[in-house]
């Protein structure tokens, strides 16, 4: 597996997973392609950096790493759909923390995504806290 640094070349690559990852993930993000895009371009142009993961030469996934933060904040980190279960995060998770230099690393995961959190568990991840929203709701 190889690890490459992305630049804006790839932003419809990007959108196009983060799409799926948000999808897989039930997250309530209303985003279209094209907003997508242009939020990756802002995180390619400040403190994040962005890194796709090949496997025979295709693309598999990618990972958004807030580098402003300590430890280092894993935004997003996606695997394609077709690639899963077969060992590929686990490679390309240690395949980013080498390439990071990095010994911790913050997550967060919906706490209705089940696989997410059972596949970060499964690396060693340890829950740090509850996050919590409140939302009004009509008639409320």
């Amino acid at each position: 597996m190889n690890l490459l640094p992305c630049t804006e070349e790839h932003l419809d690559l990007l959108a196009r997973m983060n799409k799926q990852l948000i999808e897989d993930e039930k997250h309530d993000n209303p985003m279209n392609l094209q907003e997508l895009k242009e939020r990756m371009r802002m995180f390619i142009n400040t403190g994040y950096r962005v890194f796709i993961f090949q496997q025979d030469g295709e693309v598999i996934g990618y990972a958004l790493v807030d580098m402003t933060r300590k430890p280092l904040y894993l935004r997003q980190f996606f695997i394609d759909r077709g690639c899963r279960r077969r060992g590929f995060g686990t490679t390309a998770f240690h395949l980013l923390l080498k390439e990071l230099g990095a010994d911790s690393i913050d997550i967060e995961v919906l706490c209705w995504n089940e696989a997410g959190i059972g596949f970060w568990k499964s690396l060693g991840f340890k829950e740090r806290s509850i996050y919590m929203r409140y939302e009004k709701t009509h008639g409320s």
